[in-house]
Formats: structure tokens, sequence, C-alpha cells
């Protein structure tokens, strides 16, 4: 049975029952308390390298280029680990991922949601 991985933005509202949240972003999103988060887990280990995030700077011309490159730290052990976690939470239990980023199809989470699926 496939996963069931969905993506979402950390400040839209809490979607009833819509499973595990877990924000997959390294920087807390900013304006937002972490009580109005709602969250249940933030696996900041997970995310791409500030190296990587200040090079794509959201920029979708260069999504496909983001994704290889994200796919590659995605084998580095720390973040290997963090993505086995999700994978195992994805396993048991429907997942949302969350980012603060507005453009969700061009995020770390949709190329996150793509691999867990």
């Amino acid at each position: 049975m496939k996963p069931k991985v969905k993506i979402g933005r950390v400040y839209d509202e809490t979607p009833a029952q819509d499973g595990m949240r877990v924000l997959v972003d390294r920087v807390w999103p900013r304006g937002m308390k972490k009580e109005s988060a709602h969250l249940d887990q933030w696996a900041k280990q997970v995310a791409p390298s500030t190296q990587l995030r200040t090079w794509y700077a959201h920029d979708p011309a260069k999504f496909a280029e983001f994704r290889r490159r994200y796919s590659a730290e995605l084998d580095e052990p720390e973040r290997a680990a963090a993505f086995a976690q999700l994978r195992e939470l994805a396993r048991e239990k429907p997942l949302m991922l969350l980012t603060a980023t507005r453009d969700l199809e061009h995020s770390q989470a949709a190329v996150l949601a793509e691999k867990l699926r």
C-alpha cells in the first residue's frame, strides 16, 4: 500500500484529520508561535542545506536542478536517517509535510512527498 503523504503550508489553518503534521523546514517559520503550528514533529534534519536553499532561492526555473541536488543531500548520513524516520511515519499513518514556502509545488516538501510515495 502506498503511503498517504500530503504537503501544505504551516501558516494555513489546521485541516481536520490531515494525519501526522511534520514541519520540514530548517528555519522556524517567521512570525509563527510554536503553539499555533499544531505540529507533531519538526524534522529540520531532513531540510536542504543552507547553501542549497540560498542557491535555489525558490526560483521555479531551478527546480529540476534543486530536486537533483536535494536528492543527493538526502543520501548524507544525518539527512538519510531523518528521511528514514519520515518513511517509517508514512507507513504507520497519513503524513502532512509542512513548509513556510508559498510555492508548494516547487518546495522541498514536494520533493520529499514524491520520494516517500
